[in-house]
Parts: C-alpha cells; sequence; structure tokens
C-alpha cells in the first residue's frame, strides 16, 4: 500500500518530514509474508511508550511499576486495525459473539539476538504465528514475528518450533504487563495459533484499515 500521508503533505509544505508510522509507512510489496513493523519498545526499556495516535510521535504511556520483563521487540504492523473483521475472526475462532476489535493497529513481537538499544524505528519481520489475546470482550492480536534475516531466530518458520520457554515468556508478559495489585484481571489468551493464521489476521487487519481510511487519500488529495 502506497504512503498515504507523505506525498500529499510533502507537497503543500515543500518540504520532507517524518512519515506518521501508522498511515504514513508501507507495509512493504511482500506483505503478509515478510512486513515493515514500526517498533515502539525494546527490550530494556522500563517504560511503556507508544505512538500517539494524533501526531505520530512517540510517547510515554506508563512507567512500568512492576518487573514485568519485555521479551522481545515491540510494536504494531502500520496500515493494520483492529476494527470489525478482527472482532469476526475472534468470534468465529472462540463461539464468543461480544468480540469487537480494539480500534488499534494490529500488534506484533519480533525476536531478535541482536540488542537492539532504542525503539521509533522500522525493522523487517516475518510473521510465524500469535496469541489470540481477549482483553474483555475486545480483540487484541500479538502477532509473533523474527526479525528478517535474523542470524539466530531467522531459521523459524512456525510458532511451533520455537522453545517452549520463548513462547511462555511472551504469553507471561501480555498476561501480566497491565496487572495491578489487588484487581481483577480481564485479559486471557484464549489460542496460540501458527503462521498460516498469523498471516490471515494480518490481511484481515489490513482489510479493517482500507475500510476504515478508505477516504483517506481523496481527502489528503484536495489538500
Amino acid at each position: 500500500m502506497a504512503n498515504r500521508l507523505m506525498d500529499p503533505i510533502g507537497r503543500l509544505m515543500g518540504l520532507r518530514y517524518k512519515s506518521h508510522p501508522w498511515h504514513g509507512v508501507d507495509i512493504g510489496i511482500d506483505a503478509p509474508d515478510v512486513l515493515t513493523c514500526f517498533v515502539e519498545m525494546v527490550t530494556t526499556d522500563t517504560v511503556k511508550y507508544e505512538v500517539d495516535k494524533v501526531s505520530g510521535y512517540l510517547k510515554i504511556d506508563r512507567p512500568q511499576k512492576y518487573s514485568n520483563v519485555l521479551p522481545a521487540l515491540y510494536g504494531f504492523i502500520p496500515q493494520t486495525l483492529c476494527s470489525k473483521k478482527i472482532g469476526e475472526f475472534a468470534s468465529k475462532k472462540t463461539g464468543r459473539e461480544d468480540i469487537v476489535g480494539d480500534g488499534d493497529p494490529l500488534d506484533i513481537c519480533i525476536l531478535a539476538e541482536k540488542s537492539i538499544t532504542h525503539g521509533d524505528i522500522l525493522v523487517r519481520a516475518i510473521p510465524i504465528g500469535g496469541f489470540r489475546m481477549l482483553d474483555g470482550n475486545q480483540a487484541d492480536d500479538k502477532i509473533i514475528a523474527v526479525l528478517k534475516n535474523d542470524a539466530v531466530y531467522g531459521e523459524y518458520t512456525d510458532i511451533d518450533q520455537l522453545p517452549k520457554l520463548i513462547v511462555n515468556r511472551l504469553k507471561h508478559y501480555f498476561l501480566t504487563y497491565k496487572d495491578l495489585p489487588g484487581e481483577p484481571r480481564d485479559c486471557e489468551i484464549t489460542h496460540s495459533y501458527d503462521a498460516l493464521e498469523a498471516r490471515e489476521i494480518i490481511e484481515a487487519a489490513i482489510e479493517d484499515y482500507r475500510q476504515k481510511f478508505e477516504n483517506l487519500d481523496t481527502m489528503l488529495s484536495e489538500v
């Protein structure tokens, strides 16, 4: 999918500038097999960062109050959205009829052997599976991927090939990183799924994005 923000606004302002990481970054012509992803957080972060949807800048969401350790690079897939189709997919797989998408871009965890010291970067990644995560009645899928050409993780093509310790660490993080002592948790992972289903989820999220923002090109071309 083409860069939807850079060219119209760039022509208007007469300069080039940083693309909005959700709307202005190309997912890549090989998607969903190989993805361009935006990394918000790395494994050494003790503060939760996320992209501000309006400005596109990275902001502090909250300090991590407890001992949760992020076990992989974490971010989202540009030009995706968890909306109607993602909710329908989760409903079909879980048998629950009340599930809706969470309204955010599709989250992705990227396993890499090298120490990457900061977020706010783009990486190329290959999806190998995912977790069907529900936060209340909202589908909040987590795609699991490996860094393209990674010396260690690059050989894995499906989540079942990963050591169970790595999978369990990822599950534990997502099931506990929002926990507050004394407060009930309404978060669960109902399924782990393979690379084939991960690609289906990505395609559904791409379609949700297209339906939500189908008029974006037209509006920007009239600026």
